[in-house]
């Protein structure tokens, strides 16, 4: 029989819970909203007296933005939507209503699920909301794949109250009957554009299926469009919208340097950059780009590590505790490792590779800038990537030029120390035509379609 422990990380432990006492749990503030004009504590979104002792033993005192709008309707019992970015303080914004409101539940019938995308998120919304959970003997647990399966579900047996899980696991769980959305009466659906570009929304949307009665559903999302739209018609009860106005407060407290490289100097290029940053990310396409770049970067006397899926768990969690705490400076991640990274602290941003679109160049560059400090955003960018990197600017609203630098220029040492020049060049500037630096098909008269010098699909010309 495995003994209840203070909260633990389900891959080392059979439970990630709070509290060995658990008394009954019946807190319904009815505070009204407060007025947001002046200086608004915890205290007068309504908050209980002894989350905000755990409040002021952790040092806050005010709460973000995003916590003074939405917790007097969460604490109501109002369905809230919720658009918010990455670092904005939204995991309190819904974790302590939903600590407020939950009540000690059977074995394997919680009373609140909370969804995320990747299990970093999952164990790092635990963490923060295990002190609160500890206050009133709630039990809490984290549930993913890539772990134990048979631990979480000993959990589950002993009793949880609130499931903090990526849609896939918590599927796997409900198909196996070892847990029932019988019982749960508030459920939170956190950084839903990502488990949307994830391709998780399917398995999202199977769990909310299941859950019926009278639910109270959270929902945040730094995107509140198209199927986030959708899911928000379907699952929610008139919620009240609050935006808080952080994307464009992000990017202004940004600084951005778009560097034009070659595939020869871009490793070195990037080491220099890193050589004068105190914590750095750097983002790259591929799990095998990853380990190659941070092969690289050590070879330049960097610490540097890599982070993607196909570290095991434990790998990918010393790898981002050493990056915490500064022994290893320099992290070199995917874009799906590093969603639910949430690291303070970080002062450089490199994308080695252009990101995909503008959301994602916008959610990569806010692992920097968080909490309204000041944050360094860098664009490697090779010659063939110039009008990709250029859209991805006018899409984002960005207005910086291009500047090609070689390895020994000293302003990568310092990238605050000189300002970009500013204006994109016209679009229709770049060439229509294709190009590439694959050697062309056939010397002349290639059969249609089929890329030779004759084709239809473009390519070089011999004239």
């Amino acid at each position: 029989m495995l003994l209840p422990q203070p909260w633990l990380n389900p891959e080392n432990s059979s439970l990630s819970i709070a509290m060995p006492s658990r008394p009954l749990i019946d807190t319904e503030p009815d505070t009204p909203p407060p007025s947001l004009d002046g200086d608004v504590t915890f205290a007068d979104l309504g908050i209980s007296p002894d989350l905000l002792a755990v409040l002021k033993a952790r040092g806050m005192v005010a709460p973000f933005p995003v916590q003074a709008l939405t917790i007097p309707d969460a604490l109501a019992g109002r369905d809230v939507c919720g658009k918010a970015q990455t670092g904005s303080g939204k995991t309190l914004a819904f974790g302590l209503p939903l600590i407020e409101r939950t009540k000690t539940a059977k074995p394997r019938r919680p009373h609140a699920i909370v969804l995320v995308p990747t299990r970093e998120l999952a164990n790092q919304v635990a963490e923060e909301l295990s002190p609160f959970a500890a206050a009133r003997g709630l039990w809490l647990c984290a549930i993913y794949g890539g772990t134990s399966m048979f631990r979480q579900i000993q959990a589950l047996r002993q009793g949880v109250d609130i499931v903090i899980a990526t849609p896939g696991r918590l599927n796997d769980l409900l198909e196996r009957g070892e847990m029932s959305v019988s019982a749960v009466k508030n459920v939170v659906l956190d950084e839903a554009d990502q488990m949307a570009d994830m391709g998780f929304l399917p398995q999202v949307e199977r769990i909310l299926s299941q859950i019926e009665g009278a639910t109270q559903t959270l929902l945040f999302s730094a995107t509140l469009d198209g199927a986030i739209r959708t899911l928000v018609q379907r699952y929610q009860k008139a919620p009240v919208r609050h935006e808080v106005a952080s994307t464009q407060a992000t990017v202004d407290t940004l600084e951005q340097r778009f560097i034009g490289v070659t595939p020869e100097s871009k490793v070195e290029i990037a080491s220099r950059i890193c050589a004068g940053a105190k914590r750095v990310i750097l983002f790259v396409r591929t799990t095998h780009g990853a380990d190659r770049l941070a092969e690289q970067l050590g070879r330049t006397g960097l610490r540097a590590a890599a982070i993607h899926g196909r570290l095991s768990q434990s790998k990918r969690e010393r790898t981002l505790a050493d990056f915490a705490r500064g022994s290893m400076p320099v992290l070199v991640a995917t874009n799906v490792a590093a969603r639910g990274l949430h690291v303070d602290g970080i002062d450089v941003v490199i994308h080695y590779d252009p990101p995909e679109d503008h959301k994602v160049y916008l959610h990569r560059s806010g692992r920097t800038a968080r909490a309204g400090e000041s944050g360094m955003v860098v664009t490697l960018v090779l010659p063939i990537e110039e009008r990709e990197v250029t859209a991805i600017e006018r899409a984002a609203g960005i207005d910086v030029a291009i500047v090609r630098m070689a390895a020994d220029d000293e302003r990568l040492l310092d990238l605050g120390s000189w300002d970009p020049p500013r204006g994109l060049p016209e679009a229709a500037s770049y060439s229509r035509v294709r190009t590439s630096t694959a050697p062309a098909r056939n010397g002349g008269g290639g059969r249609p379609g089929r890329g030779g010098y004759g084709s239809s699909r473009g390519g070089y010309s011999r004239r």
